[in-house]
């Protein structure tokens, strides 16, 4: 992977889990949701693990957000426009 695609795909599991935080939920909470283990959950935030197109909007769909939104923009600025 280039280092432009390793950098948003950090970004974006960054998104995920500041918005994750912002909403109190817990990492058990969004594995449930996901019908995934929390350590398969964990390997998402941290970057280990590839997000698929399908697990992106339904996370996005949890979190109550965009999935657009946690492609293009950073952090700060998702928590301001969406809360």
């Amino acid at each position: 992977m280039n280092e432009l695609a390793l950098k948003k795909a950090k970004a974006i599991s960054a998104n995920i889990r500041k918005i994750r935080e912002h909403r109190d939920y817990t990492q058990d909470y969004l594995a449930a949701k996901l019908n995934i283990s929390q350590n398969a959950y964990s390997k998402i935030e941290l970057g280990y693990s590839k997000v698929t197109l399908e697990r992106l909007f339904v996370i996005s769909l949890v979190l109550e957000v965009n999935p657009a939104d946690l492609i293009s923009m950073e952090t700060d600025e998702l928590i301001r426009v969406n809360f």
